[in-house]
């Protein structure tokens, strides 16, 4: 495994995010093919034996057991001070008022609730998971730098919104003298490139690392596009991100993924960590050969040609993935 820091941090990660979605009680309203705890144990100490540090979660994934079973999972495979925890807050955790957002209540309920379901003292990142207009940038940010100056986070980070958002959000922190935000989670891959027009060169410009949600694009680069699974059956979500124009670019991973002799996964990711503004792509896994393609990936250098390639039918989209 390679290592690599975040942005201009003296923090060390993994060259891959494990993403902690893919499981969590179904039972409680998450997506029906998130896996159980069993075999959530079985992928993060895999994970962990590759060589990979670095995992995201979020308080809304599966209403809180991804991060429940994240915790217990880590605690028990490594130490704490060994391992990169994430987590992210804005999604709706209860009904009624003050169940979702940025507030300042929101800010401070939801880290205790993470902490308490991660079953540690404090996370290395605190991310937002999306921006939330009902509440001034203001509150949320010194809301937030309290909780970096409690002990309860290290660093913080931003997830998908505009980069006059994020920008907005880093001149208001610096201004007050709070804490900034040193990375952003955003939605890029051979698909979906409009971070590219200002939000990728903004974070280079700022030393903001980058760590992309769905690099694979829900797994529409790893299949050929007719390919219905389990997943596709069910995420409307994921209908609203990608359509058949992109159907070229899944082609151009096949055929370079054919003459390599490699799986697509291993292509479409090697692609998306040869651009210079990324860190490490957050990577989903519910099966082995999910982890195997991704840790694989890392060392898979493309050629100047092949990146070229891979981007030559790129279609722009409507800007996807903020909501």
């Amino acid at each position: 495994m390679r290592y690599v820091k975040l942005g201009h941090t003296g923090l060390d990660v993994s060259a891959l995010t494990l993403g902690c979605m893919s499981w969590g009680d179904a039972s409680l309203g998450g997506h029906p093919w998130v896996l159980d705890e069993e075999s959530a144990r079985v992928i993060i100490k895999d994970a962990l034996e590759a060589g990979i540090n670095f995992f995201d979660t979020a308080n809304v994934y599966s209403h809180g057991t991804s991060e429940e079973f994240t915790g217990r999972a880590l605690a028990d495979f490594a130490s704490r001070e060994e391992v990169v925890l994430a987590t992210k807050l804005n999604g709706r955790m209860h009904e009624g008022p003050n169940g979702a957002g940025l507030s300042r209540k929101a800010v401070m309920q939801e880290i205790d609730a993470s902490l308490r379901r991660l079953g540690t003292d404090y996370v290395d990142l605190y991310q937002i998971h999306r921006w939330d207009p009902a509440t001034p940038i203001e509150e949320t940010m010194e809301a937030l730098h309290d909780v970096v100056k409690a002990g309860k986070a290290r660093y913080l980070g931003a997830s998908s919104m505009y980069a006059w958002q994020f920008a907005k959000a880093q001149h208001v922190a610096e201004l007050h003298g709070w804490t900034r935000f040193v990375s952003m989670q955003n939605h890029y891959n051979l698909l979906y490139r409009e971070e590219e027009r200002e939000m990728l060169p903004l974070c280079q410009d700022m030393g903001v690392g980058v760590i992309p949600w769905s690099p694979l694009a829900r797994g529409r680069l790893t299949r050929d596009w007719d390919t219905e699974t389990a997943r596709t059956e069910t995420d409307e979500f994921g209908t609203r991100l990608y359509g058949d124009q992109d159907r070229a670019v899944v082609e151009r991973v096949a055929a370079v993924a054919e003459r390599r002799g490699v799986p697509r996964a291993q292509v479409a990711l090697a692609w998306l960590m040869a651009q210079p503004a990324v860190t490490a792509p957050i990577v989903g896994v519910t099966k082995p050969q999910h982890l195997s393609d991704a840790v694989a990936a890392v060392d898979l250098e493309l050629s100047a040609d092949e990146v070229e390639q891979l981007g030559a039918d790129y279609v722009p989209h409507a800007i996807a993935g903020h909501q």
